[in-house]
């Protein structure tokens, strides 16, 4: 061979060795990177190509698939879309997905490792294949409690149902919301960026997502801190907080909302009774902020919400701030200050107080199943700390059951059942009083063995509403829905 042609063969050869290497590079190195890139489109296609898995309430599927014309054949439906938006996300053709949708988007594609075997008999058989289904732990009949009477108020807030024997997600409310139905298509981009521009954020999860100071919910978790740290034993002691409260190294005064109270020197159970802010500001500052930093992070203040085991929702952080001086230490004693919460992660309060100060870890899933019905995966309960000791959870108990019965949450009466409840009502803004307050109200009820079947945490934005300033309490708003919801739950369990 003469040198020409050989240097051709050599340069030929090098060419065919770096499309081989080239080749074997992009198939099994890059390969699960472009697979799951966002932009590869025939990726999408063949993700929507036959029936996705659903996701299942009681039950029965709360989604589904329905025939297509184009590259993608089959759209995702949801049934009572807006109401179980919160628990479901979207699975959407052209935005993606999120939330249950997003975080087990390979299980109900079908493309999870744990399906291999099933896709390799779906193969030899030429059965149509389908993806796997998510049971939740949702109570519809909690969930749909929860979702009417926020839509019934037309207000913007959320609702949290926990159980806090086992930390079952009972209910997940958000309003306003939206139908995921309505952008699934490849071409309704627009009608998800109207909604996303709506300034009523109606694809904000509320229970989740977003963070609000929780106003005198707190004085529970105050109340827990002075006791499991022994700055008060008696709850029905006289304390020495004057009414209005001066704050310390300040000449602010803080006063009471309920007229007439009997506040001035109160004991923990009146002041409980009748959300004695100048008790629990007094009590905040004895106990000091490293205790009530340290009983707040017991609770889940300072975390993430997530636990890798269940993996299957993740709330905002709630904060309990590091750096307080006295003032501020004694603001957050009544859930005012820096301090913020979720509604989830109130309900995870109110929930450990009511288990007897054990605080489960909540988890929106119990069981994976396969297109066949066959479990893939069953989610055992788990604890997630002793928040507090069982005796300072039943003195709490006992304040909280007293305030029902006679002080400012008694719109949480349920004939036949003891309950459990605290008001709050949230200032905010830039000067605290310049915005209309939010409104909460966490609650529990309980059986006759002492067990808790249902804990909840509801929290209200009226800015919109067409409601007197004078009229926004977490008792007359927040109160009546988490009645309804624990109703809900408890005739069920009945």
């Amino acid at each position: 061979m003469n040198r020409p042609l050989r240097h051709i063969a050599v340069f030929c050869g090098v060419l065919i060795l770096a499309l081989l290497l080239r080749a074997t590079w992009v198939q099994f190195v890059q390969g699960e990177e472009l697979a799951n890139d966002p932009h590869n489109r025939r990726v999408k296609i063949e993700a929507f190509s036959y029936p996705r898995g659903n996701i299942i309430v009681d039950g029965q599927p709360i989604t589904g698939s329905v025939a297509t014309s184009g590259d993608f054949k089959y759209k995702r439906t949801y049934k009572n879309g807006p109401m179980y938006a919160p628990v479901t996300g979207f699975a959407s053709q052209g935005i993606g997905s999120n939330f249950l949708e997003g975080i087990y988007n390979k299980l109900l594609s079908g493309k999870d490792d744990r399906l291999a075997l099933k896709r390799a008999q779906d193969i030899l058989t030429g059965e149509k294949p389908r993806g796997a289904d998510v049971v939740t732990t949702i109570n519809p009949k909690a969930q749909q409690a929860a979702y009417k009477a926020l839509t019934d108020l037309d207000a913007k807030g959320a609702v949290v149902a926990l159980d806090p024997r086992n930390g079952n997600v009972l209910a997940l409310a958000s309003t306003p919301s939206y139908d995921p139905s309505s952008f699934a298509g490849i071409s309704d981009g627009d009608k998800f960026t109207a909604l996303d521009k709506d300034k009523n954020k109606p694809l904000s999860n509320r229970a989740l997502r977003e963070t609000y100071p929780p106003g005198s919910t707190f004085k529970i978790l105050t109340a827990a801190a002075a006791l499991e740290h022994g700055v008060i034993s008696d709850i029905d002691a006289k304390t020495d907080a004057p009414a209005p409260y001066q704050l310390p190294l300040s000449s602010m005064k803080v006063g009471n909302d309920v007229k007439g109270a009997p506040c001035a020197n109160a004991s923990l159970k009146t002041g409980m009774q009748w959300s004695c802010n100048n008790v629990f500001l007094d009590t905040a500052l004895k106990v000091g902020k490293d205790k009530m930093r340290e009983t707040a992070q017991k609770f889940g203040f300072n975390s993430d919400i997530y636990d890798e085991d269940f993996g299957d929702l993740k709330a905002s952080k709630s904060l309990y701030p590091e750096k307080l001086d006295k003032p501020q230490t004694a603001m957050t004693g009544m859930g005012q200050g820096s301090l913020t919460s979720t509604p989830m992660q109130m309900a995870m309060v109110v929930s450990a107080l009511a288990n007897d100060g054990k605080l489960m870890m909540p988890h929106l899933v119990d069981e994976l199943r396969g297109p066949d019905l066959s479990t893939i995966q069953k989610f055992e309960p788990k604890e997630m700390s002793q928040a507090v000791s069982a005796d300072t959870a039943k003195k709490v108990q006992e304040m909280m059951e007293y305030t029902v019965n006679e002080g400012t949450a008694s719109k949480a009466k349920i004939d036949g059942w003891t309950v459990g409840g605290k008001t709050g009502t949230a200032q905010h803004g830039v000067d605290v009083n310049d915005e209309r307050p939010y409104a909460w109200f966490v609650s529990y009820a309980k059986q006759s063995d002492g067990t808790s079947p249902v804990a909840v945490a509801v929290f209200v934005d009226p800015k919109d509403m067409d409601i007197d300033r004078s009229e926004i309490a977490g008792g007359k708003l927040g109160g009546p829905i988490a009645k309804k919801v624990m109703e809900a739950v408890l005739n069920k369990a009945g």
